[in-house]
């Protein structure tokens, strides 16, 4: 550990930081362990700790994997997983269990945002409050991106705004994607208008061009969070999804999403470049409508972890994911109980940049 972090002062745009993409390098993934008396899938926890040493498992060949723990009793359990999967002799080398205890497994969310600047990391803690107040206790969530900073000795930047990783896609050449319907939703910041957050987005990740998309799919939670409909996936390229059948209810969402995207134009005015993503078929629990997209990926240093539904476009999305990442593995893993949770592989997962 370094020094002890510090909340700096000052804008990190005029000192030099940035929002990598999450395909550049990096030093790690965190993730945020799940809990059974968490809310995130009631009646359905069973299969999800093996969810979860599966990512491990995966993304530690290529990378550190920080694991942020509730207590004591959760730690213990999950050094047993850890070792029944074959990753004891990677405990405190690739993988590293830290105290920070959440409610909810959601780490893109409530984890902390990195910013890289001439003179290394920083952290970006923006305040959390649960997708505006909808799943209460979340103190111990919003706590989490400070002790990351202080373990990590990492100065903090601290917004005075409600924000989640997953409301957000960077290039890291300028662009940043969001929604109106997430991030002008009164629940977040009703105090401030468009501009204002703008120019927060701006000053706080290092960016140019926010772009603005409209609202989310069915059965998403958040109020439209984008990583569910369209991702970069190079400086300036994008996938959208976009669903085959005009009946299903997320068809007119994802065209309109769609236009959009291809009339925009790129930091320095070039247009951007959109490439289509299949939907999977509509995935249900209980009656109700999942959010279940093939935008929820996410990228580490060797491989892409790939939300698949055992539907007929799971291979031709791994094949266009190929296409976008040549040098990584596509690895698809079956996400029909992580999506009972409302959210996939990009939602619990946050990158730390290589230094």
């Amino acid at each position: 550990m370094n020094a002890s972090a510090d909340t700096i002062a000052g804008l990190p745009r005029l000192l030099g930081y940035r929002m990598p993409a999450e395909w550049e390098p990096h030093a790690a993934t965190w993730l945020t362990w799940p809990r059974r008396d968490g809310i995130s899938f009631p009646g359905g926890f069973k299969a999800i700790p093996d969810i979860w040493a599966r990512m491990v498992a995966l993304l530690a060949p290529g990378e550190e994997v920080h694991i942020n723990t509730y207590d004591a009793a959760q730690r213990r359990s999950i050094v047993a997983l850890l070792k029944k999967h074959g990753l004891g002799k990677l405990l405190d080398r690739r993988i590293y269990l830290h105290p920070f205890p959440a409610y909810e497994p959601w780490c893109r969310d409530h984890g902390p945002i990195f910013v890289k600047g001439p003179k290394g990391l920083a952290v970006v803690d923006w305040i959390y409050n649960a997708w505006g107040g909808k799943y209460p206790p979340f103190e111990l969530d919003d706590a989490v991106a400070g002790k990351v900073a202080t373990h990590l000795g990492m100065p903090r930047f601290t917004p005075p705004l409600v924000l989640e990783g997953g409301s957000i896609d960077v290039d890291g050449a300028g662009n940043l994607l969001t929604t109106s319907a997430c991030l002008l939703n009164p629940n977040r910041n009703p105090q401030l208008a468009q501009t204002q957050i703008e120019a927060a987005l701006r000053d706080y990740l290092g960016v140019e061009n926010i772009l603005w998309l409209g609202d989310g799919i069915a059965g998403d939670d958040t109020d439209g969070h984008v990583d569910g409909i369209a991702r970069f996936v190079a400086p300036g390229t994008v996938l959208a999804a976009v669903e085959d059948y005009p009946e299903d209810a997320n068809y007119g969402v994802l065209q309109a999403n769609l236009a959009l995207l291809r009339k925009m134009r790129g930091a320095g005015g070039k247009k951007l470049k959109v490439r289509p993503l299949p939907m999977p078929g509509p995935v249900e629990w209980k009656g109700e409508r999942m959010p279940a997209s093939y935008a929820n990926f996410y990228v580490g240093n060797e491989v892409v972890l790939l939300p698949v539904f055992d539907d007929p476009n799971d291979e031709r999305a791994a094949r266009i994911l190929a296409e976008c990442f040549p040098s990584r593995r596509i690895e698809p893993i079956l996400a029909r109980e992580l999506i009972n949770g409302l959210g996939a592989f990009h939602c619990v997962t946050q990158q730390q940049p290589a230094g």
